[in-house]
């Protein structure tokens, strides 16, 4: 009976948001429209007020295709049937026994693709520029599953948090949307995408915190990322108390990883690793010749200028959008010859470099094939073979540069060959950081788990407090109107008094913070228990209010 309640309630949902919306049409439409799927695997469509386009990327040095889309409208009819169906519809989903997500708790979930298991041609496709962020967390939360949301996109990964009331509906609306903004098919994401849920979610935002995950074990500049969600989640509606907990209590494990232990001491980062690549394929004889250009003068720009100049090398161009940074940079290394260019001389540069290092937030490419191919050979003492060095994602040499004749191109993937090395000695650090995220792991769950008690905890007090309130009014106006302050305030303090001991045991009883033995299910069933014998309103799930929303819509 429970299953069958369940369905019919699902139904029921369903063919009241089926018969209230109207189904996607052209792209002009989307600012109004969001797809909803039903556990058939339908797609339905209801009319919601919508912030903006949905992020859409296209593909490098291809041409895009524009997404098509079936047009239909519905009729008043329709929607009378919804009016008077949507009351119905609600209730059973309030009431039905197979109705999981208000009774059950909401889940952390990270799907993701990474250096680890999809090539860079992909991770671009889906790389989300840090000003989008909040765009995309807006969207995420629009979807009917998701509550909260955070993005974290970087050169060698891209990766959704969520806080999703279903697991398998929440996982399919965000590949679903990933999709939609890259272009990238479902079925070749889902070959190259991963998944974890709950305590492996937190295990391993922890670990890329600490630099465990990355390419290069350890390194720093990940940390700073982590940090940056977090700036600029602030004041996000869907940057919600878990996904800010989780990313806060991240920043954390990964300070005190570094403090800890000495897996940061000897780690190269990226930009040192592009470095030692060069070095790698340039032959030995023309270290101390070989021409060096650097495009980009940030963060990775920065660091790419230092390890060059920690390899011996002396003189090289850096091209710019403004001259700023690279003064800033000359001044902080004065026994080094920079040139700065700007981007107008960008390829002329390139023809006077023999190696040549890409690091810019540019979201298209700087070099196409037929920029490479027009470009000179390099000097004889290299080979003749200019390098392309580029660390950017998206690319900023363009996945159609296939290694040409004259040129050899190398992306973030391939510094594989780089951290190869040393592997054991990189395993025995990790081992060391992994005691130290096992026990920030345990503390963050019990943080979470707390957080299931706090709506009960606070109207349990409340209600404790009327009552104190109602008969302590009582109280003084027996004892009559001239009752001195120190009378009324030893009465007060009485009152508060045997509320709070009354409550100590009720309140003990629904803490769940590890400091103690009690079980989450026991805490929970506690907690039921007090919203029973005490009557405590419960809260309206998320889910409801998400389906109430989208019927209050369609109504008007």
């Amino acid at each position: 009976m429970a299953v069958s309640s369940g369905i019919t309630a699902t139904f029921a949902l369903e063919s009241l948001i089926h018969t209230a919306g109207a189904s996607c049409s052209s792209p002009s439409s989307w600012p109004s429209l969001i797809c909803i799927r039903t556990t058939r695997s339908k797609i339905r469509c209801a009319v919601v007020r919508r912030l903006g386009p949905p992020l859409v990327r296209s593909p490098r040095c291809e041409v895009a295709s524009s997404p098509s889309f079936d047009t239909a409208t519905s009729t008043s009819s329709s929607l009378d049937s919804a009016r008077s169906s949507s009351l119905s519809a609600l209730e059973l989903l309030k009431t039905s026994a197979a109705d999981r997500y208000t009774k059950e708790r909401s889940s952390i979930v990270v799907i993701g693709l990474s250096v680890h298991t999809a090539p860079v041609e992909m991770r671009e496709k889906l790389a989300i520029p840090e000003a989008e962020w909040p765009r995309a967390i807006e969207e995420l939360c629009n979807l009917n599953h998701i509550e909260e949301a955070a993005v974290l996109s970087t050169c060698n990964r891209m990766e959704i948090y969520v806080v999703a009331l279903s697991q398998h509906r929440g996982v399919k609306e965000v590949t679903d949307w990933m999709s939609k903004t890259s272009g990238i098919p479902v079925l070749e994401l889902s070959k190259h995408r991963f998944l974890l849920y709950n305590k492996d979610a937190t295990q391993h935002i922890f670990e890329v915190s600490a630099g465990l995950d990355s390419l290069v074990l350890g390194e720093g500049q990940i940390l700073a990322q982590v940090k940056q969600v977090v700036k600029v989640g602030q004041g996000v509606v869907g940057f919600g108390r878990n996904i800010s907990g989780l990313f806060r209590h991240a920043i954390t494990v990964g300070k005190r990883v570094r403090s800890e232990t000495n897996i940061a001491s000897g780690a190269v980062s990226v930009s040192s690793a592009a470095v030692e690549l060069a070095l790698m394929k340039l032959p030995e004889s023309s270290h101390a010749t070989a021409r060096m250009l650097v495009i980009g003068a940030g963060k990775m720009g920065k660091l790419v200028i230092k390890h060059l100049v920690a390899k011996g090398f002396t003189k090289m161009v850096v091209v710019n959008r403004s001259e700023e940074k690279v003064a800033a940079i000359c001044e902080e290394m004065e026994d080094v010859e920079i040139v700065y260019k700007p981007l107008t001389e960008l390829f002329a540069s390139a023809a006077e470099a023999d190696v040549v290092f890409t690091s810019t937030a540019s979201e298209n490419p700087l070099f196409l094939k037929e920029h490479v191919e027009n470009l000179p050979p390099a000097i004889p003492e290299v080979g003749g073979l200019r390098l392309f060095i580029d660390i950017s994602v998206p690319r900023n040499v363009g996945s159609c540069v296939d290694n040409p004749e004259t040129a050899r191109v190398y992306n973030v993937d391939d510094l594989k060959e780089v951290v190869a090395a040393n592997k054991e000695e990189r395993l025995r650090k990790a081992m060391e950081a992994l005691a130290i995220i096992e026990e920030e792991s345990r503390q963050f769950e019990a943080w979470r788990d707390s957080l299931e008690t706090v709506p009960t905890i606070k109207k349990l007090r409340a209600y404790a407090e009327r009552i104190r309130m109602a008969e302590l009014e009582k109280c003084l106006s027996k004892m009559g109107d001239e009752i001195p302050k120190k009378t009324r305030k030893a009465v007060d303090d009485l009152s508060r008094g045997i509320v709070n001991k009354l409550l100590h045991g009720p309140m003990q009883h629904l803490r769940c913070d590890g400091s103690d033995s009690r079980t989450l299910t026991e805490t929970v069933e506690n907690m039921h228990a007090l919203n029973r014998m005490f009557n405590l309103e419960t809260e309206i799930s998320v889910f409801e209010q998400k389906i109430r929303a989208k019927v209050e819509q369609i109504q008007k």
